[in-house]
């Protein structure tokens, strides 16, 4: 595939960060070994599909402490360290892990703070652009971590704050602190859920919407099998997820017919058509798009530019009603 450096960008919220349709996601690149895992990965496969994104135009890329365990920061610092054209930067805190590698939360100030050091520190950085609590968890040390988060603003670690997976009290409650400049929130033809309220207020406050897994963690990708899901490595998370499992994995698989049968006739794929569903709507700014290698963004990185007609959105709506 041609290099592609002319990709449209969309201001996220109100912030000066304007951002392409499609950002990097690097949550399987943190690899196995942990409790939400992807299975093994090869550290300089990771890097050459970091380096693809780039050359493809992609201009941000979306990681988190926690991926990996601090293994896919790390792999994204190695990847831009001296890179003549730095993309924008975005990663998250909130869960922490201890020397059993057990996966935990925390908002209090000090933790945030450690995170936000450890986190500039892995990915060699002095700024993170868009700095984000991953999970609203413990609820009751939300005004705590996010005073954190403020003060790591002020002091010009990180140049604009978000929330992932956030309701909309838990958003209103931090915004009676600081600005949101966006939100993370899961959304995809199988889980539609923010459809109907955050995605309104969002749009009414000015909060930029970047979604994650619009392919459903590969699920929509058209790639993925039945005997491809039971050959998944024992430490790949998806094993434990119900959109994997039947009765909805034979669910999902239809569906996916339907949308390999659209990308057909505009010389796309399954999972292109996925994403473009997901950026149909102007309430979202971004979608997050996952890669462990440079062949695997050949396969979505054109959804950025595609368009489905209503016909089309109409005819994935009702494979997904049956």
């Amino acid at each position: 595939m041609p290099v592609n450096t002319a990709m449209e960008t969309r201001q996220l919220g109100v912030s000066e960060l304007k951002i392409t349709p499609i950002g990097l996601g690097t949550w399987a690149i943190g690899g196995g070994g942990w409790e939400f895992g992807w299975g093994a990965q090869d550290d300089e496969e990771s890097i050459a599909t970091i380096h693809r994104a780039l050359d493809m135009g992609i201009n941000w890329v979306d990681t988190a402490a926690v991926y990996g365990l601090g293994r896919s920061e790390e792999v994204v610092g190695r990847a831009l360290s001296g890179h003549s054209e730095r993309p924008y930067i975005f990663t998250k805190c909130s869960m922490i892990w201890d020397e059993q590698r057990k996966v935990g939360h925390s908002l209090k100030k000090d933790s945030v703070k450690r995170e936000a050091e450890a986190s500039l520190r892995r990915l060699q950085v002095e700024t993170i652009d868009l700095y984000q609590i991953h999970w609203p968890n413990p609820d009751t040390e939300i005004e705590e971590g996010w005073a954190a988060m403020a003060e790591l603003q002020r002091e010009g670690k990180v140049r604009y704050l978000g929330v992932s997976n956030f309701s909309i009290t838990q958003m209103q409650r931090a915004q009676q602190i600081a600005p949101i400049t966006a939100l993370q929130p899961p959304y995809s033809l199988i889980e539609r859920g923010i459809e109907d309220e955050i995605l309104p207020f969002c749009a009414r406050n000015q909060i930029g919407v970047i979604a994650y897994s619009p392919m459903a963690s590969g699920l929509l990708s058209g790639k993925m099998t039945r005997p491809r899901v039971a050959a998944l490595p024992t430490d790949d998370w998806r094993r434990r997820s119900a959109a994997f499992i039947e009765p909805q994995l034979s669910r999902n698989l239809y569906l996916v017919e339907t949308l390999r049968d659209i990308g057909l006739r505009h010389g796309r794929t399954a999972g292109e058509v996925a994403i473009a569903w997901v950026l149909r709507r102007p309430d979202v700014t971004g979608a997050i798009v996952g890669a462990r290698s440079p062949a695997q963004l050949d396969g979505v990185i054109g959804a950025g530019a595609f368009r489905l007609t209503p016909e089309e959105i109409a005819e994935i709506e009702a494979a997904q009603a049956k």
